[in-house]
């Protein structure tokens, strides 16, 4: 009996020891610049087999050894912070309503949709679940989720995932420090930046004179103007994170071209060809796939 209490709980140490282990890699991968390791993103978790921004999805990730997830955040009229995209609850789950509208007692009482709109068993995660979920497992992009910044500092301390975390946003880096302050030196923090804008090229300056660990990039067309800013960042020590969710985000060079019209060539090996080593994909398991078989990691 106590050799077999004994064997559990070695066997759950060095479980315990090779997941902080494989966490570190992800997060000096993440730091490196470097590294031409090329991370996977799987937005809102693997929705496809699972309801987006659920537990379940992002289980799947882990299992399927994708780099990171992006979550968005909502709060409770209690105050908690959950996971959900929309400003209502209308589309995911089987309530309708604003999340604020709801305590978060009430609120789990709604199961999640999955992705063909049909009610799961699944409930809405709160944040700090999704924390304790993927502590030493995999790295977590907040993306809508700006407005809870020091929240979400705060909860990441307690549950010592600071530095698994992404927090993004679009707005300038002048709107961000007067906001958070010393905060902001304490997290990872990503500005997002649609390199179309007429002002692309300010707030790419802006951003760059702090040295952010990546910085999003997002473009309709190929231009002269995001051409040369790709290489402006690409020639710093800044990672280039390129969507690769639909068309307007990359100049065309999409999911559905890679996995629909069968061109990953086209789509993500284009994308890669621009420098980006962060890919927010739909496509996860594909995207795996396509790198295991073409890049070494």
């Amino acid at each position: 009996m106590k050799k077999g209490i004994l064997f559990i709980i070695t066997h759950l140490l060095c479980y315990s020891l090779v997941a902080q282990e494989q966490i570190q890699t992800l997060i000096q991968k993440l730091k490196d610049p470097e590294s031409k390791s090329i991370l996977v993103i799987a937005h809102r978790g693997d929705w496809r087999n699972a309801p987006e921004n659920s537990l379940q999805a992002f289980k799947n990730c882990i299992e399927m050894g994708v780099h990171m997830i992006e979550i968005d955040l909502k709060k409770t009229k209690d105050g908690h912070l959950i996971l959900m995209h929309d400003e209502t609850i209308d589309r995911t789950t089987n309530g309708i309503g604003k999340p604020e509208n709801y305590t978060l007692e009430e609120i789990r009482k709604f199961h999640l949709k999955n992705g063909l709109g049909i009610v799961t068993r699944h409930i809405i995660p709160t944040f700090e679940e999704v924390l304790k979920l993927c502590k030493d497992k995999i790295l977590i992009n907040v993306d809508k989720g700006y407005e809870y910044f020091k929240e979400v500092y705060a909860l990441t301390e307690q549950s010592g995932t600071t530095e698994q975390v992404i927090i993004k946003s679009a707005y300038p880096l002048s709107k961000v420090k007067k906001e958070n302050g010393d905060v902001l030196k304490k997290v990872v923090y990503m500005p997002i930046i649609n390199l179309d804008q007429p002002n692309a090229e300010k707030l790419v300056n802006e951003y760059l004179k702090i040295s952010p660990i990546a910085i999003e990039c997002c473009f309709q067309s190929f231009s002269p103007q995001v051409n040369y800013l790709l290489q402006k960042i690409r020639n710093t020590h800044t990672k280039i994170w390129i969507n690769s969710l639909w068309p307007s985000l990359n100049a065309g060079h999409d999911d559905d071209l890679a996995v629909e019209s069968n061109k990953p060539n086209e789509a993500w090996g284009w994308i890669i060809s621009q420098g980006a080593t962060l890919i927010q994909t739909d496509r996860p398991k594909n995207l795996l796939e396509y790198l295991s078989n073409n890049f070494s990691q």
